[in-house]
């Protein structure tokens, strides 16, 4: 079940502090090696898919001063989780000169036109944390390792309710437990990652007794919350609650900081009160859910830093603007569906009350002050 890499994933974060020792502290990272200031760079069109996640502005941010560092132009958009709009700010930034496109899209499966455009132009496209499917014209992809990401969101479940012990081994609790699932996005290609992931470790509880889904609502289709949103998720959980009545929830699988904060309003007005809630899961390590761990609500987080994302991102483009081959690390897991895209896949972190302060704050992501 790969839970023995839940003791990777904490160990590395006294690691990843002492690797982070060089970026800014202000969550803008180091940037890429080559280029340099003193030369003239062309420009990198950059498409993120929305302003309304913390995360994607820290990932834009992130990727623009990394950029600019190595002395490119850059050309930033974000297009709201508008599909058209998304497609539309492509097209300009292909009729405006890019020389090359970093692209994380609201939905993977959308772009196949203006890529061929970009393609037709000798433009090479990196796709940014989300894979592109269904076209051969993305050149290469980084992203963390997804799959391990939905892992450690269920063995952070399984911890916080004692079913398996700080190290992720099993303890002798028996249940049953009961739980409910939340999944992201069915048109985000890494939604599927987290939750086979996730249910790689969840599904032999559900099948020996240890974990009951009260809802009975445990498949993708059933689970996915469209677009990632915080309200669709609240409202789901408090449909949740209306059909299963006086059942305790022991625990929520959430896949997204966003979505947990849905999930704990639901549960808070349905009549959990903030001391008792079920231990619900996380993704992002955003400002307030972590403030949110940190007061007692939710329980864990998954931190993906995205200075080292955007960093790689930026690698690439800087390797193929100096005729060099990218680096990467995976070339058999990320098939979309026209051709297997070159990857490189980054580490992932479990995020909890007992170790926050040394994988945010120690390595620079957060301060002290900004968390309270």
């Amino acid at each position: 079940m790969k839970n023995s890499k839940f003791l990777l994933g904490v160990a590395a974060a006294g690691v990843m502090s002492l690797a982070l020792a060089g970026c800014a502290g202000d969550r803008t990272g180091g940037g890429a090696a080559g280029g340099g200031e003193d030369e003239a760079g062309g420009i990198i069109g950059v498409a993120m898919p929305t302003q309304q996640s913390e995360r994607w502005i820290a990932d834009g941010d992130n990727v623009q001063s990394q950029l600019e560092e190595l002395g490119y132009e850059v050309d930033l958009q974000f297009a709201n989780d508008d599909i058209p709009t998304q497609v539309s700010q492509i097209e300009n930034m292909i009729a405006s000169g890019a020389e090359a496109l970093i692209i994380a899209s609201i939905d993977g499966t959308t772009l196949t036109d203006v890529l061929q455009q970009a393609a037709d132009a000798g433009i090479p496209v990196i796709a940014y944390d989300r894979l592109i499917n269904g076209t051969e014209n993305v050149d290469y992809y980084t992203t963390f390792d997804n799959f391990e990401v939905g892992v450690q969101q269920a063995t952070s479940l399984l911890i916080g309710m004692g079913v398996f012990d700080e190290s992720g081994a099993r303890t002798d609790v028996a249940g049953p437990l009961n739980v409910e699932l939340f999944a992201g996005s069915p048109d985000d290609n890494n939604a599927t990652f987290f939750f086979d992931g996730a249910m790689s470790v969840i599904q032999p509880l559900i099948d020996d007794g240890t974990l009951v889904v009260p809802s009975g609502q445990t498949d993708f289709e059933q689970v996915a919350i469209l677009r990632w949103l915080p309200e669709t998720a609240q409202e789901r959980m408090e449909n949740i609650l209306t059909i299963i009545g006086d059942t305790q929830i022991d625990g929520v699988l959430s896949p997204y900081d966003g979505l947990s904060i849905g999930i704990i309003s639901a549960l808070t007005s349905g009549g959990y009160s903030t001391d008792a809630l079920p231990i619900i899961t996380g993704q992002d390590a955003e400002l307030g859910s972590v403030q949110s761990i940190i007061a007692g609500e939710q329980y864990s987080t998954i931190f993906k830093d995205t200075r080292l994302l955007a960093e790689q991102a930026v690698a690439m483009v800087d390797a193929l603007q100096n005729g060099e081959e990218p680096e990467v690390n995976d070339t058999e897991t990320y098939d979309n569906g026209e051709k297997v895209v070159p990857s490189y896949l980054l580490d992932s972190s479990i995020v909890t009350v007992d170790n926050y302060e040394d994988v945010l704050i120690g390595s620079g992501y957060y301060t002290a002050e900004e968390l309270g």
